[in-house]
């Protein structure tokens, strides 16, 4: 299957999401949308806070801002959400000292793209960015055509 360079944002994305290592993004339920825990994604990819070790910055920015940016950049929508423990997808984060079972360290946001699915990574390289021309050509009816990445791999 195609498989879009890890350099591309759904790409990144989806290595977070499927990583054992991060615990800020995760699937929902039924694996068709993610959540982020902001003030956690914040700390742990965005290097904003005292526990930030150091490593390798995956993103240009410290703000989270920016990221949902990109993501509605990319046909990502934000779903509004009751938080309930069915909700939450899988890797909850474990209670805390104090007893606390919740899930988010700050705000948890719930986004939804129909080609960003669980176990289904060929559908990242229908996701496109929405530049001001392709956001024409879709007004105008027409088909958004994307460049296969450099290093496709079959």
């Amino acid at each position: 299957p195609l498989i879009p360079r890890p350099c591309t944002f759904p790409m990144k994305l989806w290595l977070l999401v499927n990583s054992p290592c991060v615990d800020s993004v995760r699937w929902d339920a039924r694996g068709e949308g993610l959540f982020i825990d902001q003030g956690l994604f914040e700390q742990e990819l965005l290097g904003v806070g005292p526990s930030f070790a150091g490593g390798e910055e995956l993103f240009k920015t410290k703000n989270f801002g920016s990221i949902v940016r990109q993501l509605n950049l990319y046909g990502f929508h934000k779903l509004t959400m009751s938080l309930t423990s069915s909700a939450v997808g899988s890797r909850p984060r474990p209670a805390t000292a104090e007893g606390d079972t919740g899930y988010a360290d700050g705000p948890l946001h719930h986004f939804w793209n129909p080609h960003f699915r669980f176990n289904r990574p060929d559908l990242l390289i229908k996701i496109r960015r929405l530049t001001k021309a392709n956001k024409e050509k879709l007004g105008a009816g027409l088909e958004v055509t994307s460049r296969l990445p450099d290093d496709v791999q079959y």
